[in-house]
């Protein structure tokens, strides 16, 4: 069975638009990807080797990017389990001895991944704060007590430090969620973390646990009922020939400026094949 995904924008002028163009996951495979009011062009990522798409609108009034997924994949890429130190990715002191002595307990690295997650999912209630817990900062600080506010983002940039911290392999991914009740339709993205220990790769959402009102974190997608497609992978990411260095992440499409600097744009998303599950719930 093949998913479709559709999003409209409207357009700004005199800029470029960034995309990205889908990744391989366990559960689907990126098969086609076009725009309608627009010419495309590829732009490669170098620390990741993914390739976006970089469009130039043509003089339509808005434009149309277009997905297409198939059922079933080869996994998700290799690369995206590498640890690649960056400001959005570097764990503080504080918070590698706090998740070493969180690790050190378990009795394999299974029961240690499984610990941290849902030591994480302690620290976090969801939200869209204006101020993130890491803005202005050169690593990712240890949240010793209290809960703080974040969102998807904010607490899988939390969650893939300490996992990385503790010496396990994890992987930031970025996407698209459509919830059953919206029947097909979504607002913006949605990120989730993925581990892989002695060969067994296990999923997490903390955010839509928390949304359920629960912090006992169990592996597996959409514990809220829906379908979601993966676009890109990693955090910290490098286009040199647009300019763009360490952007915190490329999730959903965003104009290029001239200095570099990535503007987002308002989307319109839905799933032109709402009674297909992508995941199932």
């Amino acid at each position: 069975m093949i998913l479709e995904v559709g999003i409209d924008l409207t357009m700004n002028r005199g800029q470029k638009l960034l995309v990205p163009v889908g990744i391989p996951t366990p559960h689907q495979t990126p098969v086609s990807f076009s725009v309608d009011g627009g010419d495309i062009r590829l732009t490669g990522e170098v620390t990741t080797g993914q390739v976006a798409a970089l469009i130039t609108p043509s003089d339509y009034d808005r434009l149309t990017l277009k997905y297409a997924f198939a059922d079933g994949g080869s996994g998700y890429p290799d690369i995206m389990f590498a640890p690649r130190k960056n400001r959005f990715t570097k764990a503080a002191d504080a918070l590698v001895s706090g998740v070493r002595e969180i690790a050190d307990g378990a009795p394999d690295g299974h029961r240690a991944i499984e610990r941290i997650v849902n030591a994480v999912a302690e620290r976090f209630s969801y939200g869209h704060p204006d101020i993130r817990f890491n803005d202005g900062l050169d690593e990712v600080p240890y949240l010793a007590c209290g809960l703080t506010e974040g969102s998807c983002v904010d607490i899988n940039t939390y969650l893939i430090a300490n996992l990385r911290a503790a010496g396990l392999e994890a992987g930031y991914v970025y996407g698209y969620f459509f919830p059953e009740e919206k029947q097909g339709t979504c607002e913006d993205g949605h990120c989730w973390v993925v581990t892989r220990h002695e060969g067994v790769v296990l999923e997490w959402d903390i955010a839509h646990h928390l949304k359920l009102g629960t912090r006992e974190i169990c592996c597996g997608l959409n514990p809220r009922p829906g379908m979601r497609v993966a676009t890109s992978h990693s955090m910290g990411l490098t286009f040199p020939e647009l300019g763009i260095v360490e952007t915190k992440l490329l999730g959903e499409p965003a104009w290029v400026g001239p200095d570099g600097a990535l503007g987002q744009a308002a989307l319109d998303i839905r799933c032109v094949s709402p009674g297909k599950t992508a995941v199932a719930a």
